[in-house]
């Protein structure tokens, strides 16, 4: 039942966070997602086949009971903005943006729902339905909003630090990206404690959360 009510939560975090990118793009000028139909929320034009569909699944054959994946990413041309630098910086922090509105969204929803329990007819299957997508909502966003912001290229967080680095460091710390992400997930994959320490600050922060709005 975790698994039918994640996977969709994690597609539409995943697809907003694509928009985002795309959206932002648009208002620095660049107009190339747009003319490819990424600004949208049908998941159809997002879905990455092994991200979107082979990663999640395998996951969740998986030992450890976590489930994670990506969209396709949205192609953008940073030529075309009117501050490169800015622009980038700016379309790269637009996905992690919108993760962490996603997460205040459904933080508020559960408020909304234990403040409103008893006054509707959400007992039963439905209540706890309702409250494992929010749940799930707060924590896949938290995750999609901290793990993006690990500056291992081809992640957001990497295109800041591209900006602060020397301009000679600045091809070769790029170059990375066509390893970087695999690397870093044999090695979560070879040492899973460290996994758990990477992600220790999300933990932290949705118990936070959960203790805030549901007690």
């Amino acid at each position: 039942m975790d698994f039918l009510i994640i996977v969709p939560v994690l597609l539409a975090s995943v697809v907003v966070h694509e928009v985002a990118h795309a959206w932002q793009a648009l208002r620095e000028g660049d107009t190339t997602a747009r003319d490819l139909g990424r600004i949208t929320l049908n998941p159809i034009p997002h879905l990455d086949p092994v991200g979107s569909i082979l990663v999640p699944v395998v996951l969740h054959l998986l030992p450890g009971n976590f489930l994670f994946g990506w969209a396709r990413p949205v192609p953008v041309n940073p030529r075309n903005y009117r501050n490169p630098r800015a622009g980038d910086i700016r379309v790269s922090l637009a996905g992690i943006v919108a993760n962490l509105g996603l997460v205040v969204v459904c933080a508020l929803g559960l408020v909304m729902l234990t403040s409103l329990e008893g006054a509707l007819p959400l007992g039963g299957q439905l209540g706890a339905s309702v409250f494992s997508i929010l749940t799930y909502g707060v924590f896949i966003n938290l995750i999609l909003a901290y793990f993006n912001l690990i500056p291992i290229p081809p992640l957001d967080g990497s295109h800041v630090l591209y900006h602060l680095l020397p301009p000679s460091l600045r091809e070769s710390y790029r170059a990375i990206g066509r390893y970087g992400i695999g690397i870093l997930f044999l090695t979560l994959l070879a040492f899973p404690g460290a996994f758990a320490a990477l992600l220790s600050p999300v933990f932290i922060a949705f118990d936070w959360i959960l203790g805030v709005t549901v007690g």
